[in-house]
């Protein structure tokens, strides 16, 4: 495929706890083209979102790099920047999780918008919901 053909799908995220709804959530964007860049948002960002992550940027953006179906990484500082992104990137698709439909399609005007559906029961609220019930009961039993 020669650099004309490339076709670059543009996402974002925070993606804490990495696990298989965002890996499947990132293999469906890469069918969708030839190269997948993702938006990751930073530590600041988050606290902005009233959001704060479990793992640091840094080790986020560690996994997604390690991920095979993620080409690039680079930091969301800002709800703004993603028009600017998907002209700067040259983005022929902007992808998010179904969770978010409608919320973008002012990028319509920029590349083609795509929700793909979550993959169920399984989410990183989920996640930290279950790490703090358990820490709940292990507090509650008894040091030997």
């Amino acid at each position: 495929m020669t650099a004309s053909q490339e076709r670059i799908v543009l996402t974002y995220g925070t993606f804490d706890l990495f696990h298989a709804g965002h890996v499947r959530l990132l293999q469906r964007a890469s069918e969708l083209g030839s190269k997948v860049i993702v938006g990751l948002s930073t530590d600041d960002f988050n606290a902005l979102k009233g959001k704060q992550a479990v793992m640091s940027y840094e080790d986020r953006k560690c996994i997604l790099e390690a991920c095979r179906y993620v080409d690039e990484v680079f930091p969301e500082n800002h709800w703004e920047q993603k028009t600017f992104d998907a002209q700067r990137l040259g983005a022929d698709v902007f992808v998010m999780g179904d969770d978010w439909t409608g919320k973008f399609d002012f990028m319509s005007g920029h590349c083609d918008v795509v929700y793909l559906s979550r993959t169920p029961d399984v989410s990183t609220t989920l996640l930290k919901k279950k790490i703090s019930s358990w820490r709940n009961i292990a507090q509650q039993i008894p040091s030997l």
